[in-house]
């Protein structure tokens, strides 16, 4: 079985220039995830999608294979995961002849990813023939019961979901112990099935199935402060090796 992980690493990045070779404890930030993704048992090819010569070059010398450049019209901010994913499927078998059966999504700015995880997601999905992709989930830390929105014409604030949905007159005052448990894609990865991606035209499908990450190992970097988070965590663990 062939088990293919895609690196997406574009050149542009407007909250932070460069993120995905910027420094992260002395090592560009897409080298964190081609290393783990190296120690996992079950992935048989790694590559980088990329747009940019410099994130090429880097993602090589980290041991990732680059074997083409991502076309511009699918590197901007509103280019999609099932554009440069399907992208990478229609080079490597036109050129190669190469057809995975499984597919993951391994983004660089979930640098505390660890081959664990990425091992668990594919025997997740091995184990679940029904399912059409996986995702790993972590429970929220902010209730969405208790979230607001605005109302900008009365200069209030208001429920951001309907007492039709939560039950609750006021649940911004209630301890959420009392509410439904709510998950979410920590976006760390998607392990699909080949077929969900070709012939769906999506990384979920309509069978998702989950496995969970710890909160800690979820961080997504987003902004400046991620990167200072990501940089304590991952001093942490790199501490508790040492010891």
């Amino acid at each position: 079985m062939e088990i293919l992980a895609v690196i997406p690493a574009r050149g542009g990045s407007k909250s932070i220039p460069r993120k995905n070779i910027k420094l992260l404890l002395g090592k560009p930030l897409i080298a964190w995830i081609i290393e783990e993704a190296k120690k996992s048992k079950l992935l048989t090819r790694i590559i980088v999608s990329t747009d940019d010569n410099e994130i090429a070059e880097v993602a090589k010398k980290y041991g990732a294979e680059v074997p083409f450049l991502r076309p511009t019209e699918i590197s901007g901010d509103l280019s999609t995961d099932v554009e440069f994913l399907n992208h990478a499927l229609d080079w490597l078998k036109q050129n190669q002849n190469y057809h995975p059966d499984i597919v993951l999504r391994l983004p660089p700015t979930s640098p505390l990813n660890q081959a664990k995880y990425i091992d668990e997601g594919i025997k997740t999905l091995l184990d679940y023939p029904e399912a059409d992709a996986a995702r790993p989930i972590c429970e929220v830390d902010k209730h969405p019961y208790k979230f607001w929105q605005i109302d900008e014409e009365k200069k209030l604030l208001k429920p951001f979901l309907p007492k039709e949905i939560t039950g609750f007159d006021e649940p911004n005052n209630l301890p959420r112990q009392l509410f439904p448990k709510v998950y979410m894609h920590t976006g760390a990865m998607d392990v699909i099935r080949t077929k969900t991606l070709r012939d769906r035209q999506s990384t979920s499908g309509e069978k998702l199935t989950y496995f969970f990450m710890a909160p800690e190992d979820s961080i997504n970097i987003d902004r400046p402060l991620d990167f200072e988070i990501a940089e304590f965590l991952l001093q942490k663990r790199l501490n508790k090796k040492i010891v």
